[in-house]
């Protein structure tokens, strides 16, 4: 007799071998000042992360022992959370003045984006 069992999709988390995988959406706000969130782990508790100043979209986070165990050992696998930062939409015309306001200040002061860094584009 032969048994065949399939595993369903989960809304939040995709598997690979033991390691969870997620999409953790965060605020341009927190990802340039840096926070501390919440996200969920695959029994239902909430796990924090501290989202460090300066955090990229795309940044990959392990929480180490909060993936699957293996059927066959004792390994616990990683949950790895991808930072996605969220671009606001709908803006306020208040908001897009503070906004343009923001960009004045950062190009004034000699501030750069990482990309430009990473272009090679500013020294």
């Amino acid at each position: 007799m032969f048994i065949r069992v399939k595993t369903l999709n989960h809304e939040m988390f995709y598997r690979d071998g033991t390691n969870l995988h997620c999409e953790i959406p965060i605020s341009f706000i927190q990802a340039a000042l840096g926070s501390e969130i919440e996200v969920p782990s695959l029994s239902g508790n909430k796990l924090n992360i501290f989202i460090p100043a300066g955090t990229q979209n795309g940044k990959v986070f392990r929480l180490k022992g909060k993936g699957v165990k293996s059927v066959r050992s004792s390994q616990i696998g990683d949950l790895m959370c991808k930072i996605i930062v969220e671009t606001p939409i709908n803006l306020t015309s208040k908001q897009k003045t503070l906004l343009n306001q923001f960009d004045e200040e950062l190009k004034k002061g000699g501030s750069s984006t990482a990309q430009k860094q990473n272009l090679g584009l500013i020294a």
